[in-house]
């Protein structure tokens, strides 16, 4: 793998995920705490018009824009499809990015604590999610590496290298020191790692450690016409990454029956209850734990 040299740390993907966009402003005054050794490191506000009017986005969400086909294709025009082309020129293009790695910074509803998302698992996404687990052992490590780079729709993914840093829980249009903390510390160990595996000294991390790989989504209970008829369980919801298996009640109907997990696996739920997905009416997300190689 080339050595990394052009970075970009991205916030405010989306309008009212506050803690990226004040670390943003933070960091674009005082340069000097995201500057390391050998590497470029740009800043980038991705939507500050949905900032401006206090919105997750204005027309779509603008972190499901970035397959190599839509950013292809002249005609998707709304807001946000326009600004990912934009995104796409600024930092890519995707496929043969200027930039060799991206952090997009994004803070959950959910209780998933600091999370790191890594969309592939060759040897430097393994190592990363090692140092920084190393460093932050709160932290969660996923990996949504279920499909290829070109087929992901996430910002970060225009880059060869790209992750997500994802807080919770904070509520949508607040700050939340521990969340903007966690979310502060992860860059920075993020950013260091880089470093080192430029210099090829990344040394004592573990064998081995245990991480999380997404396998599909859940939607909340909807009757025939598509009305909502059920939310998520007391006993699932802020229990993120606390395993289900089958049999376990899951929602809880509003006419007071339930719906038990149906899964042949256990499972993992996170984003649990986040409300940025009610537009999709998904309810949670299911992972399996893996164990994962650093070697």
């Amino acid at each position: 793998m080339a050595k990394i040299e052009q970075v970009a740390v991205v916030g405010g993907t989306h309008g009212n995920e506050f803690s990226g966009i004040y670390l943003l402003k933070k960091w674009q005054k005082r340069p000097e705490l995201l500057a390391r050794n050998g590497l470029s490191v740009d800043t980038v506000f991705a939507n500050t018009k949905a900032h401006e009017e206090n919105k997750r986005y204005i027309d779509c969400d603008l972190n499901r824009q970035f397959i190599a086909r839509d950013l292809a294709d002249e005609t998707l025009t709304n807001y946000e499809q326009s600004r990912a082309k934009v995104i796409n020129a600024q930092l890519g293009p995707k496929g043969d990015a200027k930039s060799d790695f991206i952090i997009d910074l994004h803070n959950t509803t959910s209780n998933m604590g600091p999370t790191l998302i890594l969309l592939q698992s060759d040897l430097f996404n393994r190592q990363l999610g090692a140092y920084v687990l190393a460093k932050m052992p709160e932290a969660v490590i996923v990996f949504e590496d279920q499909v290829s780079l070109d087929e992901h729709y996430f910002l970060a993914s225009i880059a060869n290298q790209g992750v997500i840093v994802e807080i919770g829980p904070q509520p949508q249009s607040v700050i939340r020191q521990d969340v903007l903390d966690h979310m502060e510390n992860m860059t920075q160990h993020i950013l260091d790692f880089v470093v080192l595996f430029n210099e090829q000294k990344v040394e004592d991390l573990p064998e081995s450690y245990t991480a999380y790989r997404y396998i599909e989504s859940l939607k909340l209970p909807e009757d025939e016409a598509g009305e909502r008829i059920g939310m998520v369980h007391k006993n699932v919801q802020d229990q993120d990454f606390t395993p289900i298996v089958k049999g376990d009640p899951i929602f809880t109907l509003f006419d007071g029956g339930e719906i038990c997990y149906e899964g042949d696996y256990e499972a993992y739920p996170h984003f649990i209850n986040e409300a940025a997905y009610y537009d999709n009416n998904l309810a949670m997300s299911l992972a399996k734990k893996i164990t994962v190689s650093s070697q």
